[in-house]
Formats: structure tokens, C-alpha cells, sequence
């Protein structure tokens, strides 16, 4: 029986289930299985074991290596460092002023990396870590600007209504995750906003080195402090026509609260000034843990190109920033860096311990394959 047309087109139109007849679809593509024998495995964990036992002293001797030193500040009680400061009340725009002086023993080889360290402040807290606005870092304009979709007096109210205004804000644009650090009660945007800007580090330091009977400053680099990808891509100041930086900031903006100036005055130098302020842009890449460092200043420069040598040294300090409402502390840390970066310890005791256990685990599978060999068909 002969179909016709129409019949023959219904049939071919129907999809097949069926894979195209390849290797790949139809599995059969070469393979290999590897047969573990203990002429493969045992030279395998030695090699491994040994290699990373090598690797790791090699990067323990490096951290090794690298000197440090640390000062603790915090001035928590009398006869401690700072601890002038101790009942001061003191903020932001009236710092308390305090200095020590101490003695390096050994030449820290140059560059010299100087840090600041806060213990016990969790940066890495969900909502905190949340309270910022990457869109208005990034130099948009519309988040520099009153939008009026948030009143502060709603949130002042009861405590179920600032609830209800949190979630109000955070269901809005990218600046309302910045709440309750968003406007002043003015209704005008803080600039930046959010708890982690208005949480910044800004302990001032001025470090002096005794020579020939008198003090010579150190010069303190701030250039580089951050990451280029920061620097040059993720943070912006924001531009308007024939407008300069402190005219796109000052009639739109606020300062945050704790900010003893305005974020269009960090700095004197119009590269590092505004959300671009690298000091700014190091505090904002926050910490996973509650004790960490954060670099201040490079040392390299002048007569210090080649380090820090032995002597003693004075160092001045603003003390503006309050760390005994949450028990946390501070210290100034100074540091030689190598080819491996910071010191670090931890990773060459990693590798040395990774290697010992391959070696052991070697060794383990080598007596119970000779105890083994003489019952099993499995040859060398």
C-alpha cells in the first residue's frame, strides 16, 4: 500500500529520542583505567610526602625570615601604652595625644610594611558586612542624591516601626542596605554611607627615628596601600559636568556621623582623595575574622629605602579611635616582608604536616603490602 504525501511528511516531522550516533554521545570514547599497584601508589605517596616536607621548611625558614614587631596601645589601663587616653573623652575632631618610644634591635630590611591590628571587632558580621553601597562607591550619582522614598522620623518611632523600616529600606535600592547610616535627619545621603564607612579606622601615627641627638622623621608612604583592582575598578569618585569633586559632594551629602571630615577633604592629593582616599578603600575590603591587620603605610622612601635600622624610634599618635565599648584592643605592627609576602607560619607547618602524613601513610601501606605479598598474586 502506497501512503500518500501528507502521510509520509506527518511521519518524518515527528522527533526522535534517539542520540546522534557519535562517540561521545554514545560513550565509546577511548578511556583508560589505571590499575593501583603498590609500584604506583607507594612511590606516589613518598614523592608527594617528601616534596611537600621540602616546600614547607623552605616557607617556614622564609616566615622565619621576616622580622616583626608589635606594639600594643590600647591603653586599657594606667601605666599602659596610651593609657593617658584611658578617661579621656575624646572623638574624631579632639583626639587624645599620646607617643612612646622604642628600640629595634635588628635591621628590618626594606621595603617595611606598617600595619594596624583590632581584635575582637567583627567585621565579618552579616549585617554589617551588608551596610554599604557599592553602587554609590562606584561614583553613580544617583545614589549621591535624596530620593525621598525614606523618611528618618518613621524609624525614630517604636521599635516595631524601625523593624518595619529596616526591612522597608533593604527592599529598596542598593542605598537603603546602608539604614540606619543612609540620611541624616535631614533626610540628605551620607557620603559614603553604611556602618562600614562610618565604622573607619582613623588612628593618625608619626614615626621618628633618633640619630645624631635629634629626631628625623620617617617618611610614611600611603600610595599603593590597596588593591589595584580597588583602586583602579571597583571604587570611583563620582564626576559632574564643570563640577569639581567638592562641588559634586558638598550641596548633595552628608558627612558620616563618626567622620571628623567630609570624604571629599581625606586627603590633599586629588588622586587619593574621595572614594578613591586609599585608607578609605583598605578599610572597606573587610575581614573574615574578629582579629586582623590592615595596612597603614609603606616605608621606602628617603633614607629609609633600604629599611628600618637599629636604633630608637618614636612614635606620636592621634588616638581617636574608641575600642574598649566592644573589650577589643589595637596595636601598630611593624613589618619586613619576602617572596612570600607577611610572616606566616601557618602555611609552611601546613605543608610540613601534609607531607609528614603522606610519608607516614607510605610507610603504613609498605609493611602491610610486604606482610601481604607472600599470600596475594599482587607483584611489585
Amino acid at each position: 500500500m502506497t501512503m500518500a504525501p501528507k502521510d509520509i511528511q506527518s511521519k518524518e516531522s515527528v522527533p526522535s529520542q534517539r542520540p546522534d550516533n557519535t562517540a561521545f554521545t554514545q560513550q565509546r570514547l577511548p578511556a583508560w583505567q589505571p590499575l593501583l599497584s603498590a609500584s604506583i601508589v607507594l612511590p606516589f605517596f613518598f614523592l608527594a610526602g617528601f616534596s611537600f616536607i621540602a616546600v614547607g621548611i623552605g616557607l617556614f625558614y622564609s616566615s622565619n625570615s621576616i622580622k616583626e614587631c608589635e606594639f600594643d596601645y590600647t591603653g586599657s589601663q594606667p601605666g599602659d601604652r596610651c593609657g593617658e587616653c584611658l578617661n579621656v573623652v575624646f572623638n574624631a575632631t579632639h583626639p587624645c595625644n599620646c607617643n612612646f618610644t622604642f628600640n629595634l634591635t635588628d635591621v628590618f630590611q626594606g621595603p617595611v610594611f606598617m600595619y594596624y591590628e583590632l581584635s575582637n571587632f567583627f567585621q565579618n558580621h552579616f549585617r554589617y558586612m551588608a551596610s554599604r553601597d557599592d553602587t554609590q562607591l562606584s561614583g553613580y550619582l544617583s545614589n549621591l542624591k535624596s530620593h525621598g522614598d525614606f523618611s528618618p522620623l518613621y524609624a525614630s518611632g517604636s521599635a516595631q516601626q524601625s523593624k518595619s523600616a529596616s526591612s522597608f529600606c533593604h527592599d529598596q535600592s542598593p542605598v537603603n542596605a546602608c539604614y540606619p547610616y543612609q540620611y541624616d535627619e535631614k533626610n540628605t545621603p551620607y557620603a559614603p554611607c553604611g556602618a562600614v564607612a562610618n565604622s573607619m579606622f582613623n588612628d593618625v601615627f608619626k614615626l621618628s627615628y633618633y640619630v645624631n641627638g635629634n629626631y628625623t622623621e620617617v617618611p610614611l608612604t600611603g600610595k599603593g596601600i590597596a588593591w589595584w583592582t580597588d583602586y583602579n575598578i571597583k571604587f570611583s569618585n563620582p564626576t559632574e559636568d564643570n563640577k569639581t569633586l567638592t562641588a559634586v559632594f558638598e550641596d548633595t551629602t552628608q558627612k558620616p556621623p563618626q567622620w571628623a571630615v567630609p570624604v571629599w577633604q581625606l586627603s590633599d592629593d586629588a588622586t587619593n582623595n574621595g572614594f578613591v582616599n586609599e585608607d578609605f578603600i583598605v578599610w572597606m575590603r573587610t575581614a573574615a575574622l574578629p582579629s586582623f591587620r590592615k595596612l597603614y603605610r609603606r616605608i621606602e622612601s628617603g633614607n629609609f629605602t633600604e629599611g628600618l635600622p637599629v636604633g630608637q624610634y618614636f612614635l606620636q599618635i592621634d588616638y581617636k579611635y574608641p575600642v574598649l565599648s566592644f573589650n577589643g584592643r589595637k596595636k601598630i605592627v611593624f613589618s619586613s616582608v619576602s617572596w612570600m609576602g607577611g610572616k606566616n607560619p601557618f602555611l609552611g607547618i601546613a605543608y610540613i604536616v601534609f607531607g609528614s602524613l603522606c610519608v607516614f601513610f607510605g610507610i603504613l601501606m609498605l609493611i602491610v603490602f610486604l606482610k601481604t605479598q607472600g599470600t596475594t598474586n599482587d607483584d611489585m
